[in-house]
């Protein structure tokens, strides 16, 4: 039985956030997977008409079409060669333990579509420690030289345990010398784990059992991919005036609001307490450094910390609304923006529309960065997926694209041409 992303980080709760909230979406239906991107998609189901005597329609029906007569350039490959460093090929164990995975492809699910996109490397981050490490090696990096980078986990289920700092610190040594390219912290570290793993208080992510950590990372030279928070409406009560009320509808789980949840703002504020603490390792702060509806903070992180840079994965969709503060965050921060996705194939990826790995999902964003075109949609799905809104392309100069597809991320993960 497949573990989808949804599953595990309930799991990883352990009955917790979904369960807390007496939230449901009216009508929404369990999630079923859909036909891979290979094959021509099904025609939509037509949606019920409103009532003429009410007017009435249904939120999750509605799905207006726009009357906008604009330019539209399709993308079908990257004006350069790409390095997404934002994927996940594999699950592992998570807060049961990092030692197994699931695999959610094989090298030859991916390729084509790579091919055609002009996607040189993947970055596959979900990959666990020890037998899993060497198992996602062997399937992607090995079976494939040069086009897929596996990375390492915190080893999750021993945070509790004594010794815990060093043994971690040990492990990241052991993680390189197997061939790991980078560690991936996910919101484990900042939402989910508590002192008991899954009970008792959260443990905060400048919490000093990780300093040894992300020493090692520096020492051995391995980047940290880290993603600690989420959107600011994640934060907020799930009503009428949350922007993001379809996207937690579907995903109740994903609400971080009252009981004992930290603020966004705190989250990032020990966030910052932990990079201040560690300017020898390289961060790369995953959604935008998780604020992408703020870039003047984000600009301040990266002002404040020169080891750091920030990956645009599953917010495009944030970038794309703003457009022309967005254009002048790419044109200052050029050197330090990295190309992802977030990525996850299918049938599991069907669950997130606007990471679900195919061809539609890259030409999104192509356009979304090489072109100017107007009021298009952010992911490939009937129904805007985070928010009820369609962005506009930034038309970046080849001079920055060629460094955020690519020559930034060589430059961190020691790629050479």
């Amino acid at each position: 039985m497949r573990t989808g992303r949804r599953q595990w980080l309930a799991r990883v709760a352990a009955g917790g956030a979904g369960a807390l909230l007496p939230f449901a979406r009216a009508g929404a239906e369990p999630s079923q997977a859909r036909t891979p991107s290979t094959a021509p998609a099904p025609p939509p189901a037509a949606a019920p008409s409103p009532s003429p005597g009410t007017g009435e329609l249904a939120l999750k029906d509605f799905q207006p079409r726009s009357m906008l007569h604009v330019e539209e350039h399709k993308v079908a490959r990257a004006r350069f060669p790409v390095i997404d460093v934002h994927t996940h090929l594999s699950w592992s164990g998570g807060l049961k333990g990092t030692e197994t995975i699931q695999f959610l492809a094989a090298p030859p699910d991916l390729l084509p579509v790579m091919d055609r996109k002009n996607v040189q490397i993947m970055c596959n981050l979900t990959a666990g420690t020890g037998p899993a490490l060497a198992a996602s090696i062997q399937r992607f990096d090995q079976a494939v030289p040069g086009r897929f980078l596996t990375y390492t986990e915190p080893m999750w289920a021993r945070t509790n345990q004594p010794g815990y700092a060093q043994a971690q610190a040990d492990e990241i040594e052991k993680a390189k010398r197997a061939g790991a390219h980078g560690v991936k912290v996910l919101k484990t570290l900042g939402l989910f784990l508590r002192e008991n793993l899954t009970s008792g208080p959260l443990v905060k992510v400048d919490d000093p059992r990780f300093d040894p950590m992300w020493d090692a990372c520096g020492r051995v030279g391995l980047p940290v991919s880290i993603h600690v928070s989420d959107p600011e409406a994640f934060f907020l009560p799930i009503d009428r005036f949350n922007e993001r009320y379809d996207e937690l509808g579907h995903h109740p789980d994903w609400s971080f609001h009252d009981h004992d949840f930290p603020s966004n703002a705190e989250i990032l504020a020990a966030r910052d307490r932990m990079l201040a603490r560690h300017p020898g390792t390289q961060f790369i702060l995953h959604h935008v450094g998780h604020d992408a509806e703020n870039l003047a903070f984000v600009s301040e992180t990266l002002d404040r910390f020169p080891n750091t840079t920030v990956e645009i994965g599953a917010r495009i969709g944030e970038l794309g609304r703003q457009p022309r503060t967005a254009r002048k965050f790419f044109d200052r921060y050029q050197d330090r923006i990295l190309f992802g996705t977030d990525a996850v194939p299918p049938p599991d990826g069907e669950n997130y529309p606007q990471q679900v790995f195919k061809d539609e999902l890259y030409e999104i964003y192509f356009r979304f960065l090489e072109t100017e075109d107007e009021y298009f949609d952010y992911a490939p799905a009937a129904i805007p997926p985070q928010g009820r809104w369609r962005i506009y392309g930034l038309g970046l100069p080849d001079s920055i694209l060629k460094k955020v597809y690519h020559d930034n991320a060589a430059r961190i993960l020691g790629i050479k041409s």
